[in-house]
């Protein structure tokens, strides 16, 4: 009977040992297969937080600056900056100082200071002043669009419609980079194309000339326009922080912002062919993008390369160009005395001139 007990008991461990064995192999010793199925699970896992965005802000707040635009000693507009250097320089946009007769800077203690123009450029509608450096105490930290991406949290501070609402914080994520947006540049029309990065923060009037930042507050980018239609809540826009350096050291460094120069003037194919034929000009019909030469100038660069009035250029290079906003863009790729191959269509024939290149003035 004793035997008998025993050998059950011995049974039923044995069961249990068994399970237990298949327990911990089931648990914890991988499949063969299964090893890349496990890790490509974990490597997936996003852990999405907001932690030390009031930081980001804090770190650069103080160094955000209201620009004020005043004409005739009548206040023009408004805009936005910041500080960028000891020496007292900020950085803001073209735009926002066009024209100035005087500029006024309010800090974020509510301070006024006369600031001086340095210099700006308008094709990439960058500009620097200046205030007294004693009053530059908080300096933004320049940080880099390039390492940002998609979907990155990013705020702006700025002053919107009014200098009421100076300091101003908005928030919203990184929507699009590299961004190819026409704008109007010298004339009503859009002539120009700018890179830019795209984001739904609120951008508003008064905005444009300052920074959009990472959550560290560090600027990657500078606000410049807006795109608003009834159909969609808003487009904002920022100028890559590497580009506005680069234009913001030349100015600083009384360097002559050089541009390629074809000696033409120039406008769309979808001009209006009454405006076209008083100009003695007449396009196939068949032509339906490109750029219609004007006028090309007596001793210009295109005149001297053989390109005439009426000719419509569809190429600068190997890049093709359908209107005035990316020829100037693909132009200006290239400098002043560089030799180019410019497609044009004259008539029905396809023609390339070699362009020697000068420089615009």
């Amino acid at each position: 009977m004793k035997k008998t007990l025993s050998y059950i008991v011995c049974i039923i461990l044995s069961i249990f040992l068994g399970a237990g064995l298949m327990y911990v192999v089931i648990e914890y010793v991988p499949i063969k297969g299964q090893d890349k199925e496990v890790v490509n699970k974990v490597s997936k896992e996003v852990t999405v937080t907001d932690e030390g965005i009031a930081d980001g802000i804090e770190n650069i707040y103080d160094s955000v600056v209201v620009v004020e635009n005043y004409q005739k000693s009548t206040l023009a507009g408004i805009g936005s900056g910041f500080i960028y250097s000891n020496d007292g320089y900020i950085m803001t946009n073209h735009h926002v100082v066009e024209d100035a007769s005087e500029l006024k800077v309010l800090l974020m203690n509510g301070e006024t200071l006369d600031a001086t123009l340095i210099g700006s450029d308008e094709y990439a509608d960058i500009a620097v002043i200046q205030i007294d450096k004693q009053y530059a105490t908080s300096i933004a930290k320049i940080g880099s669009s390039e390492k940002t991406k998609l979907g990155d949290t990013v705020f702006t501070i700025g002053s919107p419609m009014s200098a009421d609402f100076y300091g101003t914080v908005t928030r919203g994520i990184l929507s699009g980079k590299n961004r190819m947006v026409e704008v109007s540049v010298s004339s009503s029309s859009n002539d120009w194309i700018m890179n830019v990065m795209q984001t739904d923060a609120a951008i508003n009037p008064g905005n444009s000339g300052g920074p959009l930042c990472n959550v560290n507050g560090e600027v990657i980018g500078i606000n410049s326009m807006k795109i608003v239609q009834s159909e969609i809540e808003g487009i904002g826009f920022a100028i890559p922080i590497e580009d506005a350096m680069e234009y913001a050291n030349k100015i600083v460094n009384k360097e002559e912002i050089k541009r390629a120069y074809l000696g033409i003037s120039m406008a769309d194919i979808s001009t209006p062919s009454y405006y076209l034929r008083r100009e003695g000009i007449t396009i196939d019909k068949s032509i339906t993008s490109g750029v219609i030469v004007l006028e090309s100038t007596s001793g210009g660069p295109s005149a001297k390369a053989g390109i005439l009035k009426g000719d419509v250029i569809v190429k600068v290079g190997d890049i093709e160009v359908s209107n005035v906003a990316e020829l100037r863009y693909y132009l200006y790729k290239h400098e002043p005395n560089e030799t180019v191959d410019i497609t044009v269509i004259r008539g029905k024939e396809n023609k390339v001139f070699k362009v020697t290149l000068g420089e615009s003035k």
